[in-house]
């Protein structure tokens, strides 16, 4: 099994390792945008976006970051062109053969969120080769959300429950927000500390919308094609600067 980064490789960031957040979500916003704007189809902001989230996850390993979640594919984007859609899927599908070396490198375990369905065949093999593949990798959790909608993944939550209060397996009085969250796509992965947004969009578009209740959110007019490791960088920097009180009160407060 891969062990954690060692501390040596992240003693050149200025934010202490108990400061930085375990787990990041990013929604990856603005492939098509950073296209358009140089004139160049959509297809090769995607390209371009595929090699910011290979270099977003090497750089995660190195600072210590536990668990990664990229927003890779909603179930919304399916309404998109049939010919990016495609592009799209042979990017995924060829992304998950070609990183195999460097995940095994890096020390990186995929998983993979949302619903299987309406997913090319190819993409499917190549995903659980990928996922077996990197089963017993402890640096970097990397889960990447594919066919994902958090409206959806509720939906599929419910209906686990539902089922099993059917069989009588579960009485109604026994459902808790544990018993919820051990029914997410996420189940086992603790909730995400930082939410970062790339484009400048201020909303949530649907990604993980249960886990996210507290996380921290930092926003970048950057362009995913565009964001780099000094703007991972920052993103901790200012979470690092921020009090986490989950509704509490700090010591400052007066009750």
């Amino acid at each position: 099994m891969s062990e954690a980064a060692p501390l040596s490789a992240v003693e050149d960031f200025d934010v202490p390792l108990e400061k930085r957040p375990r787990h990041i979500a990013i929604i990856m916003d603005g492939n098509g945008r950073w296209a358009q704007r140089r004139g160049l189809p959509r297809i090769e902001g995607h390209r371009l976006g595929a090699e910011s989230l290979r270099r977003t996850a090497e750089e995660c390993v190195r600072l210590g970051v536990r668990y990664l979640t990229l927003y890779c594919l909603s179930s919304e984007n399916w309404k998109r062109p049939p010919e990016e859609l495609s592009f799209l899927m042979q990017l995924l599908q060829d992304y998950l053969v070609q990183e195999r070396p460097t995940l095994d490198k890096q020390g990186i375990r995929i998983r993979v969120l949302g619903r299987r369905e309406g997913l090319p065949e190819g993409v499917l093999h190549e995903m659980q080769d990928t996922v077996e593949m990197s089963q017993d990798h402890g640096c970097l959790d990397m889960c990447l959300a594919i066919n994902y909608g958090g409206r959806a993944e509720l939906v599929d939550a419910v209906k686990s429950i539902a089922e099993d209060v059917k069989s009588g397996t579960l009485q109604p009085k026994d459902v808790s927000e544990e018993e919820i969250a051990s029914r997410l796509y996420t189940t086992g992965i603790p909730d995400p500390d930082l939410l970062i947004r790339t484009a400048g969009e201020m909303r949530i578009s649907n990604f993980l919308l249960w886990q996210i209740s507290y996380a921290e959110l930092w926003v970048t007019e950057r362009l995913w094609p565009e964001f780099n490791e000094s703007d991972l960088r920052q993103a901790i920097r200012d979470y690092a600067t921020r009090e986490r009180r989950f509704g509490g009160l700090n010591q400052t407060d007066k009750p």
